[in-house]
Formats: structure tokens, sequence, C-alpha cells
């Protein structure tokens, strides 16, 4: 096992058991900055490490019957489609250096986005909930359609970059839904989504060829204890200022990704 890929697992694992959501989008990043795996490599490999890890989490929160699964069916409605729809449009990009740099502009963009996102839990759900009656019944009864277009919109960023299915979806599914997402409900929901969505992702990758199988090992080996670990701190440090400070590290790495 690579010492620097175990480390970087098990970095990445700590952050996402100290914050809960938006850890795993360091991961691409770090692969592709600090280890010089190409960008193709990185999101194919990315999403497999992806697939295994929220499949244990998915499966828990199954047991405990927390996701909301017709949530759940309108997301991938939209995200299974999409995804496939991406993964067959890559495959179609014969130039290595004009895929390179739409998935290191996509990675840019959408980390920079997710740390928005990670800022703005609670309030996307106030600005929703402070609707008037009329507007809130109409909202209502369009939910299923913009559910199926956030599944859209999930499924092409994940394809493309490995990550948004965190953050970026949980926020989504606040502004959705303010009332009936409870905060257990929200993450059960938002990782049995991610778990189809990461392996139709990550087969299509598999099939072009961007799966480093020992990469993905020595990244497995090192995210487990850190979980571990990261999970253990978490009940010491305050999500307060855990989440502006992962949100900078998101920010400057995006700028980064797409000014380099």
């Amino acid at each position: 096992m690579d010492l620097a890929h175990g480390l970087s697992g098990l970095l990445v694992g700590v952050l996402v058991g100290m914050t809960g959501v938006g850890g795993g989008s360091l991961m691409a990043p770090i692969l592709i900055l600090l280890l010089g795996v190409s960008p193709a490599t990185a999101v194919g490999t990315d999403l497999w490490f992806a697939a295994i890890t929220k499949s244990v989490g998915g499966a828990v929160h199954h047991s405990l019957g927390e996701p909301d699964w017709t949530v759940v069916r309108r997301l991938a409605l939209g995200s299974i489609p999409a995804s496939i729809v991406t993964s067959l449009l890559l495959a179609q990009i014969d130039t290595g250096q004009i895929k390179h740099g739409l998935i290191i502009s996509a990675l840019g963009v959408i980390l920079i986005a997710t740390a928005v996102a990670t800022l703005s839990w609670g309030r996307v759900q106030g600005l929703v909930l402070r609707m008037d009656a009329p507007m809130a019944a109409a909202y209502r009864q369009r939910q299923p359609a913009f559910t199926v277009l956030a599944g859209v919109l999930l499924g092409v960023m994940v394809t493309l970059t490995s990550i948004g299915a965190g953050a970026l979806g949980a926020v989504m599914l606040m502004a959705l839904y303010p009332v009936r997402m409870t905060a257990r409900r929200l993450v059960g929901t938002d990782i049995v989504h991610a778990v189809p969505l990461t392996i139709v992702a990550g087969l299509g990758h598999l099939v072009m060829g961007n799966v480093d199988f020992p990469l993905l090992g020595s990244l497995l080996v090192g995210s487990i204890p850190g979980i571990i670990i990261g999970s253990l701190l978490a009940t010491r440090l305050s999500a307060g200022v855990l989440r502006p400070v992962l949100a900078l590290v998101l920010a400057a790495t995006g700028m980064k990704m797409i000014f380099s």
C-alpha cells in the first residue's frame, strides 16, 4: 500500500467523520493536486470510494427506517439517466487535454458551490419556510418535478467530478422539503440516493478505464480508521467552527483548480 494514498484516505475519513458532509469533496482534489493522479482516474476512483463507503452508511440508515424513499425515487428518476448520458458523452471526448480541462474546471466550480452550500444549511430552509400560503401551495405542487430536476443536476455533477451528492444534495433537499426533512431523514435520504448514483457513475468510469483499484484499496484502508477518529473528535469539537474552516478549504481548493 502506498503510504501517501493511505494517509489521504485517513485525512478524508477524519474530515467526513468530523463534519458529516463535505469532507469527501476533498478526495479528488487531493489525488489531483497533491498526488499527481490524472483527473479522469481521480474522479473514477473517487466514485468507487464513495460508492463503497456510502453503501455502509446507507445500509445503516435503511435499517433504521430513516430515508424518505419517495424522495429517493424522485431524485433517482433524474440522476440515474443523467449519469448514464454524461458518461456516454465523456466517452465520446477523445482529446485528453479537453477532457482534462473540462473535469478540472467543473471540479473547481462545484467545489466553490459546495463551500457555499456548507455554510448555507438552515438559511435555505428558512427562506422556503417564509413563503406565503399561496406560494407555498404552488411550490408543493411542483415539488416532484423540482426533485427530478435536482436529481438531473446531481447526476451530471457527480459523474463529471465525483462530488456534489453531499453538501449540495443536502441543501437541495432542505430547499425542496423544508418541513418534511428532519435532520436524520435528510442525512439518510441523501446517503441512500448517493449509493446507486455513485455506482452507476462509477460503472461508466470503469468502462472508460478510469478506476485505479490498487489506489482505491489504499484509500479505503486509510479511510476506515479515519472515519472512526473523526467521529470521536466530532463529539469534542463544534460543528459551528468546523464547517466554516472546511468551507474555506473547499473554496480555496476550487479557486486553485480553476486558475491552475
